[in-house]
């Protein structure tokens, strides 16, 4: 667990006309994340866009404008005096002008440091974490110090919260897509949109309609504004979109460019068919493209309009490619990256996921341990019928929040269940038989409790324990509940154990 001064996240990251604005972004998932858990953020950032600097002022982060980034020396100069004004924090680093000097700077001064990356660039590496969320990223060779942990591959594709809640959305594949969403990147300085545009105003395919995104750096309204009033079909123009996932919903398919949108588009399902803007995007395209999570269109300056126009309107038509694209695509992206990246991060052992379908046997087995059923209030084997009925009434209960323990591994240590009745809760918690003794049930009651408390209308937990269950007592306590007496639970004499909202 973190102490009181490592609850602060300070992230370095820029956007504009020529970086873009996909290093911002995916940090601003895991800003996210950080303050939804209660704890502190802090952006330093020579972003110049108004609207990108006030979408970090309506989050509640503490924004601290440059004027000229590294390898001016004014950049770590005022870094580093933020960064001595909090001891102890994480320090986040996503751009590709951050180098091993600047890396050796960080962890000079005593902090930790995660590098967001993408290819592998520099010589060496001095962060204790680096984080490629790339499907290519196993395949680099990083030399890094001893201690550094890699998190390679799409189980770390860090989503903003705005996208998570569109985890049980179900898109469907239509004949002939109609509905396009055009999204060349925060910037597009060389203006592909505008020849995107151009070619599908020649794709003869009925009531065929475009939204297009205007980055929040994109130099170029003017011209797409034009371009937009002089096609023939509809086209919606959307600039700094702040409905992005409803825009995503909207679309039969997506032209994009191959940056972290991608990973947005294949989380939900998208058929896309991706443009290389630059160098640093071809490795993306070309795997995405290899797995048949999408289809790729080439670098975007030598792709000429009639050659796009012919293989837009063979993606447009191609029914059972976009399908397939689109069941590939989102098996890429679990949503679960920030949470597994926050485990680490926190130090914590053990991080929560919602129960899914696919869980209802395991949970089955757990019930069933014969330790389990002895500590519970209705010690009676449980059927598999029984079984199944109850977990789906939970399942579709909104009142229930049930959760699986697991860890960095994803390998699962337990479950803690909380049913929600107005502002308070019960709690009910297990531990896989292979894990007891190691304290999990304890982290489970109290990661849980902290997830209920910070995040639901609850403001008191309620957890009922047999006098003789001593070990879960114990677990109870360690995780902040007090002992409040003895009561009779269904027919059972059972210590009552309680958590307020004001103490967790």
């Amino acid at each position: 667990m973190m102490d009181s001064e490592g609850k602060y996240l300070i992230v370095r990251a820029d956007a504009g006309t020529k970086i873009g604005t996909g290093h911002l972004m995916r940090c601003l998932a895991l800003a996210q994340a950080w303050k939804d858990a209660g704890h502190k953020v802090v952006f330093i950032t020579a972003c110049q866009n108004e609207n990108l600097l006030r979408r970090l002022h309506e989050e509640g982060f503490d924004t601290r404008p440059l004027t000229d980034p590294h390898p001016d020396s004014g950049d770590w100069t005022y870094t580093k005096d933020v960064l001595a004004a909090h001891p102890g924090a994480w320090v986040v680093l996503d751009g590709y002008h951050f180098d091993e000097v600047y890396q050796q700077q960080v962890k000079e001064i005593g902090h930790r440091l995660l590098a967001i990356d993408d290819m592998a660039h520099l010589k060496h590496y001095y962060a204790d974490i680096i984080l490629n969320q790339n499907l290519h990223a196993e395949q680099l060779q990083y030399s890094c110090e001893p201690y550094a942990r890699l998190l390679l591959g799409t189980r770390y594709v860090l989503l903003r919260r705005e996208f998570l809640v569109w985890k049980d959305w179900k898109r469907e594949v239509p004949e002939i897509a109609r509905r396009v969403l055009v999204t060349l990147g925060g910037a597009d300085p060389e203006n592909h949109t505008l020849k995107v545009i151009q070619a599908l105003d020649k794709v003869e395919v009925t009531s065929l309609e475009a939204t297009v995104i205007i980055g929040a750096s994109n130099p170029h309204a003017e011209e797409l504004e034009a371009g937009a009033r002089q096609s023939r079909i509809h086209i919606q123009l959307v600039r700094d979109a702040s409905n992005m996932p409803e825009l995503v919903a909207w679309a039969d398919v997506a032209i994009a460019s191959a940056g972290t949108t991608c990973w947005e588009l294949a989380w939900m399902g998208v058929p896309a068919a991706l443009l290389t803007l630059a160098d640093n995007q071809r490795r993306v395209a070309e795997e995405l493209s290899r797995v048949g999570a999408a289809t790729s269109l080439g670098r975007a300056h030598r792709v000429e309009t009639p050659e796009l126009l012919g293989k837009l309107v063979t993606f447009l038509n191609d029914n059972d490619g976009r399908a397939a694209i689109a069941e590939h695509a989102k098996a890429l992206v679990d949503g679960e990256g920030v949470s597994r990246l926050l485990m680490l991060l926190k130090g914590e052992e053990l991080r929560l996921r919602r129960v899914r379908e696919q869980d209802c046997r395991l949970l089955w087995e757990w019930a069933n341990d014969p330790e389990v059923r002895e500590s519970s209030f209705s010690p009676a084997p449980i059927t598999w019928e029984e079984h199944v009925r109850w977990f789906t009434a939970r399942l579709n209960d909104p009142h229930c929040f049930h959760f699986i323990g697991v860890d960095e591994n994803d390998l699962p240590l337990g479950q803690v269940r909380f049913d929600l009745q107005g502002d308070e809760a019960e709690i009910d918690v297990s531990v896989d038989r292979q894990r007891r003794g190691q304290r999990y049930g304890s982290s489970l009651i109290e990661i849980g409790a902290e997830e209920m408390l910070l995040c639901t209308r609850a403001r008191l937990i309620h957890g009922y324990v047999k006098p003789q269950n001593e070990a879960s007592i114990r677990a109870f306590t360690r995780a902040g509940f007090r002992d409040s007496g003895l009561e009779i639970v269904r027919g059972n004499q059972a210590v009552h154990l309680v958590k307020t909202k004001n103490a967790s």
